[in-house]
C-alpha cells in the first residue's frame, strides 16, 4: 500500500461529536492506493453501468460532463483511522445516472469497478436518495490522479475504501460479492460509525 501525506493530529474536544469511533483528525488528505496510479486518458474514458456482463449504458467523459452536476458537502473517514471534515465534491448522482440510462437498478447489489482492476461492493440501498455520486471534481477543482481523477466513486458515510478511485464502471450483482480488500479480511459493509473495519467487526 501506497501513503503519502500522512499525519494525525490530537482532538479539540469540539470535534469528537463528528469523529467516528477510533477516528482522528487530520487537516491533509493522505494517499492511500494498492498500486501506481493507471494511465487515464480524458480522449478515451469511458463509465459502464452493466447488469452483470450485459452492459446497460456507456458514457464518455463529455456526456457525463453533461449530465445534472450535484455538490456534497461534508466529512470523510478512512479505515486507517484518519477523517477530514468539510471536504466538498461535485458530480453525478447514482440517482441522475440511472435516471440517464433510463432504469431502476435491477438488484440489490453492485461492484464498483476500477481502471486499475479495484473493486468494492455496496448495497444499492446505500446509493439512492442522493447517497452516492461519481466525483468529478475536488474542492472544485479536477480530482488529481493520487485522489482517484479522473472519476472517482464517492459514498461517504462509508469507509473511504468503498469510494473507488479511477471509477470505470458498476456492475450490477445478484449476490453481495466481495470486492479486493473484502476478500482479503475487510468488512463487507463498512460503517464507520460501527467500526466495521474487518470481518468479524
Amino acid at each position: 500500500m501506497v501513503t503519502r501525506g500522512f499525519t494525525g493530529r490530537r482532538q479539540p474536544p469540539e470535534t469528537g461529536a463528528r469523529l467516528p469511533p477510533g477516528q482522528y483528525l487530520t487537516q491533509d488528505f493522505p494517499i492511500l492506493q494498492i498500486g501506481p496510479n493507471p494511465s487515464v486518458d480524458l480522449a478515451t474514458w469511458q463509465f459502464t453501468l452493466r447488469d452483470g456482463s450485459r452492459p446497460i449504458k456507456t458514457w464518455s467523459w463529455e456526456a457525463m460532463q453533461a449530465l445534472p452536476q450535484t455538490t456534497w458537502h461534508g466529512d470523510i473517514h478512512c479505515v486507517t483511522k484518519w477523517s477530514k471534515f468539510d471536504t466538498t465534491w461535485e458530480g453525478v448522482t447514482f440517482d441522475d445516472l440511472l435516471t440517464d440510462a433510463g432504469i431502476e437498478a435491477p438488484t440489490e447489489y453492485l461492484l464498483a469497478e476500477s481502471y486499475d482492476d479495484y473493486s468494492t461492493n455496496i448495497p444499492v440501498a446505500d446509493l439512492t436518495d442522493g447517497k452516492a455520486m461519481i466525483a468529478l471534481r475536488y474542492d472544485g477543482q479536477p480530482i488529481h490522479a493520487d485522489h482517484g481523477g479522473p472519476a472517482r466513486f464517492f459514498v461517504p458515510h462509508l469507509y473511504f475504501w468503498k469510494s473507488a478511485k479511477w471509477l470505470k464502471g458498476l456492475r450490477f450483482t445478484k449476490a453481495d460479492t466481495a470486492g479486493y480488500w473484502e476478500l482479503r479480511g475487510y468488512h463487507m459493509y463498512g460503517d464507520p460509525w460501527r467500526e466495521q473495519r474487518y470481518i468479524g467487526d
